[in-house]
């Protein structure tokens, strides 16, 4: 039973007037946008159950509507039934998966982002190459455990600025950096410059890691924080770049920061003398959530709401070419446009 919530005149009043700062981008990118839409159009096409191994993206709103809608989510490749079809999530996998799979007759749908799939090749080339790998990124994590299976040999996983000053490498000649996609990037330089600094012979690698959204989300809490008693960040506990937004925003001025999965979970108590609330949303949350967020922000005073946008996102990824492939045999719309199914895509 949900707990009786405290009137609006219970809360402290702020001395300004009540503010809303919406940070833009947030929500949804196009790697979580394709991830979702393939697991919403496999069970559209097949028909339940499609099994996906792992959390498709890490939300769990997501997770719960399509287990409705029929997808069941398993740890392992293993608990798939003997040729039953399996979507890989977002955070790829390591190729030790893809040989399980096959292994297991299972008809497989791979969802991983392209821009980890970028990172899972440089692994790749610069094992190839000679070089030690030393990966920037967050032990366990799903697109980690991926990453490193692409040249386990080779890669050494530094979590943290303070892992940085105590890893032993030996003397390495050939060294280079690749890191996880949802990293904070400001943690991320730091604890790359403590490895420069130690490792001169430290090369970068040819492009950015960490992903445009996730970078695009940090820049626009950046923005706002300076401005906000209060930043919510909405967005599931196990997502590494929303936990992030939380930092972010206490880091660059926020009085307060808190996460929540649903408005259901804000504490009112938050606002009692907050003026200025800024809310945002890691890059696999639908902004449906983020609007139940506002309309309880209204419910307390909180109605004028202004954007702040710090960029423009308009990248978008063909969904996996397994499941373009029998769309497209049985005649059926292969676009990931937002009515790329004839209809409105209804986990934004």
């Amino acid at each position: 039973m949900p707990r009786a919530r405290k009137a609006p005149d219970e809360i402290e009043q702020p001395d300004g007037e009540k503010k809303v700062l919406l940070a833009a981008p947030r929500g949804y990118c196009a790697g979580v946008d394709r991830a979702v839409i393939a697991v919403e159009r496999a069970l559209e096409h097949y028909g339940a159950p499609v099994y996906v191994r792992k959390e498709i993206v890490h939300n769990r709103h997501v997770v719960e509507t399509l287990t409705e809608r029929g997808a069941i989510f398993v740890d392992e490749t293993e608990q798939v039934p003997q040729g039953e079809r399996v979507v890989f999530s977002a955070h790829g996998v390591s190729p030790a998966v893809h040989e399980e799979a096959a292994a297991r007759d299972l008809k497989t749908i791979d969802a991983t982002c392209p821009l980890v799939t970028k990172v899972h090749r440089e692994a790749v080339r610069f094992a190839k190459q000679g070089y030690t790998i030393l990966l920037v990124g967050h032990e366990g994590h799903e697109e980690v455990e991926g990453t490193m299976g692409e040249a386990p040999e080779s890669i050494v996983l530094v979590q943290n600025p303070a892992e940085a000053r105590e890893v032993d490498l030996g003397d390495p000649e050939k060294l280079v950096w690749i890191s996880q996609t949802t990293l904070s990037v400001d943690e991320t330089m730091e604890t790359v410059s403590i490895l420069r600094e130690r490792f001169p012979q430290l090369i970068d690698p040819p492009s950015d890691d960490i992903c445009y959204a996730t970078q695009n989300r940090q820049v626009a809490v950046k923005k706002i924080a300076p401005q906000c008693d209060l930043v919510i960040v909405v967005g599931s506990n196990n997502s590494s770049n929303t936990k992030r937004l939380v930092e972010v925003a206490l880091e660059h001025g926020a009085k307060a920061s808190y996460r929540v999965d649903f408005a259901r979970e804000i504490d009112e108590d938050w606002f009692n003398g907050v003026a200025t609330v800024g809310v945002t949303s890691g890059a696999s949350v639908p902004d449906l959530l983020v609007k139940s967020v506002l309309e309880l922000l209204a419910e307390y005073g909180y109605a004028d709401v202004d954007e702040v946008r710090t960029a423009e996102e308009d990248l978008m990824f063909s969904l996996p070419r397994e499941l373009r492939a029998d769309l497209k045999a049985a005649g059926e719309n292969t676009s990931n446009k937002k009515n790329g199914a004839n209809r409105e895509h209804d986990l934004r």
